[in-house]
């Protein structure tokens, strides 16, 4: 029996015995070392500390800690109330409000399952309440959340650039075009589908200024982050920083809703998020490593230009295989593993770094709608305490949309660099 058919078998035990992404990658490193490689365990050691070993990781915890401290203060539901007033006075405007406050929420979060417990905790019950079709409530709020890995500052791209060393800045100005197109598809979809909801009573002048007043530090937040990395006064890192410090301010003194205590747990909360998060980066960066020393890409990018010439069949085929990846491997793993190994590929048909990574995080944001391993639907049906099956049945027209946007960024590279 062939290694590699080993390894397969290894794989499928593996999953099949429900392990950790962790213990899988980890095992799968350690045969090809064993295998392919020198056989030396050790390179796998050092490759994971170098891989770690980033400045650029250092936003991650941070943006992680901005969405907890929102989520356990009043921000995201001010940010919320802002959204509802200023479509309240439109047939359907509650759902067009759910999918304008993920949007928003994702700008500061940066995190698709975070935006959506953040958002749908508030306005499913409000959804439900006003009437609208429970498959359309549980829909939008989890194809909504996964705006959250697209609008930026978003830590997939953050993934993404650190693993194919691409500009961090250059891919969250490149998703900010993609984000808003996806997005207002959404709410015009949410309009359309809700357009024979009664008419709803005009919302003042008064209440949307009391509205304004009530949210004005909460909309502060994605000016002051995103106004400055794009300025250049901040880094990502530094803008993560500069964001959770702002997101304290306010809510320990100004909306005094954080106390110590909270804080307290809400860092005890990220430091158990990122003991997930962290190995599988420093295990998967170590796959690069042994995948480019093996010459793997190049073989790849040679075989792929020898048997598929055009550039449109080379989308198209990587785009299927990026949406089959996300059905089965979650976001971050996908990134670290994929992006190096399709970055000199895609440079060999033209595309640039920057438009492949802006591809690949959409494919894999189809992915957290997609079973059996989507994430939002496991979040949703666990957080709404829906059926899996009716969640997955909801998100379906959203899937169509992202699609749709899907193709038009993937054949229209402008979409992605227009603003880069």
């Amino acid at each position: 029996m062939s290694a590699s058919v080993i390894l397969l078998l290894i794989v499928i035990a593996l999953l099949a015995l429900r392990q950790n992404i962790v213990i899988i990658l980890a095992v799968t490193v350690a045969y090809l070392h064993l295998t392919w490689g020198d056989g030396d365990l050790l390179y796998m050691v050092e490759d994971a500390w170098i891989a770690i070993d980033k400045e650029a990781l250092l936003s991650i915890p941070m943006f992680i800690l901005v969405g907890a401290v929102m989520t356990r203060g009043s921000i995201a539901a001010r940010l919320i109330d802002v959204a509802v007033a200023f479509t309240q006075d439109l047939r359907g405007g509650l759902g067009a409000a759910a999918i304008l406050s993920c949007a928003v929420f994702s700008a500061i979060s940066g995190s698709s399952p975070v935006t959506l417990l953040a958002v749908g905790a508030v306005l499913y019950p409000a959804l439900l309440r006003e009437n609208y079709p429970k498959r359309f409530a549980l829909g939008a709020l989890t194809s909504g959340g996964t705006l959250g890995i697209i609008i930026p500052p978003s830590i997939p791209l953050i993934i993404y650039g650190i693993a194919t060393e691409t500009s961090i800045v250059d891919l969250f100005l490149a998703g900010l075009l993609p984000g808003l197109l996806l997005t207002g598809v959404m709410v015009v979809y949410a309009l359309w589908m809700n357009r024979s909801m009664p008419t709803p009573t005009p919302e003042t002048r008064k209440s949307r200024r009391a509205a304004l007043r009530r949210g004005g530090p909460a909309l502060f937040m994605p000016i002051l982050l995103l106004g400055g990395i794009y300025s250049g006064y901040f880094t990502p890192t530094e803008s993560a920083a500069v964001a959770l410090v702002y997101a304290l301010l306010v809510e320990m003194f100004i909306h005094r809703e954080v106390g110590l205590r909270d804080l307290y747990q809400i860092v005890q909360d990220t430091v158990a998020l990122l003991g997930s998060i962290i190995p599988i980066i420093a295990i998967a960066m170590s796959v690069n490593v042994f995948l480019a020393t093996e010459g793997v890409p190049n073989a790849l990018g040679g075989w792929l230009q020898a048997n598929i010439g055009n550039v449109i069949l080379f989308i198209l085929a990587m785009n299927l295989l990026l949406l089959l990846v996300g059905m089965f491997m979650d976001t971050i793993s996908a990134l670290l593993i994929f992006g190096p190994l399709l970055l000199p590929v895609a440079a060999g048909f033209g595309i640039d770094p920057v438009h492949l990574g802006i591809i690949m995080v959409l494919n894999l944001e189809i992915g957290l709608l997609t079973p059996p391993m989507g994430l939002n639907l496991l979040v949703a049906s666990t957080a709404f305490k829906e059926n899996f099956t009716l969640v997955t049945a909801s998100v379906l027209p959203f899937i169509a949309l992202m699609l749709f946007v899907l193709m038009l960024v993937s054949f229209v590279p402008w979409l992605s660099l227009f603003l880069v």
